[in-house]
């Protein structure tokens, strides 16, 4: 990640008591672990939430129609699956087996890696969590670029191995998430001649994607627990390998939570906020979160792809016409990231200029108008 994308960080930096919790020691939830029911649910489920007869879809990458099928899903959904993606299985075995042995590292081990308030890369837990009353019941490790500095405090002597694989894996990563993207871009109509920053080669090759990998260890009580809060992506797209645990959840409008199953091995693929405003509203960001399990660990690694930090995001050209204008303004990622570390959840209102409703299109910042944003 570019330094200046870092900045975005640093210029808010997140202090939590509390931060390095042993949960293997653990038999019962500490009040500070304790989500008040209000807060666990904080957008309400449905009865039928859970129903079969709806589940996020799950998309062949050989299927012909794959590239219908994509957008289809990006503007029903805003997250789907993807099997047959090219990734070889070894090498997800290999990115599980390397975090699942740092997780389980003695905690005194692991803190030599901890990332500082106000960085990026290291251990540590949600950034997110500063916008919440409640800790989460996870921990994580984020890597921004090498990991080899932050290996080498963790494995003295044998980080070469973890960097390996790691490095291995966000090649392919990088790789996948460019041919996702001209898919879901593609079924907006969009070519390599609209988006100028993705090279003469429309291999984005200037993208910045930090890999953030997670762990859910087993919980006395998941019924009053979270282990990661709701909330969506500041990224275009986001790739996610989960184990053979489920524990994701996606909310869906009018049906509440709803479980994704794992795939073995598939990807779930979220919609972020940039490719939100880049779409102008076309595809939804999807909002997300993790439930914890009393008997089995989950883990989990995401790949939070992003543009260039100072390229300018807005709505596409094609996407914008006078019955249709663009619903956000003009926005860095570097910028949004300091956007969405003030304002959360809130960070699309802020940036955005107009809504839709009933066939017409406010200004929110015409206060005559008595529309609420958010």
């Amino acid at each position: 990640m570019p330094s200046d994308l870092s900045d975005a960080f640093r210029a808010h930096p997140v202090y939590l008591h509390h931060q390095h919790t042993d949960f293997n020691s653990l038999q019962e939830l500490p009040e500070s672990y304790t989500w008040k029911q209000q807060d666990h649910e904080q957008y309400p489920s449905s009865k039928d939430s859970f129903s079969l007869q709806e589940t996020v879809p799950v998309i062949d990458l050989m299927d012909p129609n794959a590239p219908k099928l994509v957008g289809h899903a990006c503007k029903t959904w805003g997250v789907f699956q993807v099997i047959n993606h090219g990734i070889p299985t070894s090498l997800l075995h290999e990115i599980e087996w390397a975090g699942k042995t740092l997780f389980s590292l003695p905690p005194q081990q692991k803190h030599r890696a901890a990332r500082s308030p106000d960085g990026v890369s290291g251990y540590g837990v949600a950034r997110i969590s500063s916008f919440f009353p409640k800790l989460m019941w996870s921990e994580g490790f984020t890597v921004v670029g090498s990991p080899l500095d932050h290996f080498r405090k963790l494995w003295p002597q044998d980080y070469s191995e973890y960097c390996d694989i790691v490095v291995e894996y966000e090649k392919e990563m990088k790789m996948l998430a460019g041919r996702l993207l001209w898919l879901m871009l593609d079924a907006l109509g969009i070519s390599k001649d609209d988006i100028k920053w993705a090279g003469p080669k429309g291999d984005f090759k200037g993208a910045t994607a930090p890999l953030q990998m997670n762990s859910y260890p087993i919980c006395p009580d998941p019924d009053r627990a979270m282990g990661l809060a709701a909330h969506t992506d500041s990224t275009l797209l986001t790739i996610l390998y989960q184990n053979s645990i489920s524990g994701l959840q996606v909310h869906r409008e009018g049906k509440g939570w709803l479980t994704v199953p794992p795939v073995q091995g598939g990807f779930v693929i979220n919609v972020g906020d940039l490719l939100h405003i880049l779409s102008n509203g076309l595809y939804p960001t999807v909002l997300h979160r993790v439930i914890t399990n009393r008997t089995k660990p989950r883990f989990s690694v995401a790949y939070l792809y992003g543009p260039p930090s100072n390229v300018t995001i807005s709505p596409l050209s094609k996407l914008v016409s006078p019955t249709q204008p663009p619903l956000y303004r003009p926005v860095t990622w570097n910028e949004y990231l300091g956007t969405k570390a003030k304002h959360f959840n809130e960070a699309l209102s802020s940036v955005r200029l107009c809504v839709p409703l009933t066939n017409a299109l406010f200004d929110v910042n015409d206060h005559s108008n008595s529309v609420q944003v958010g």
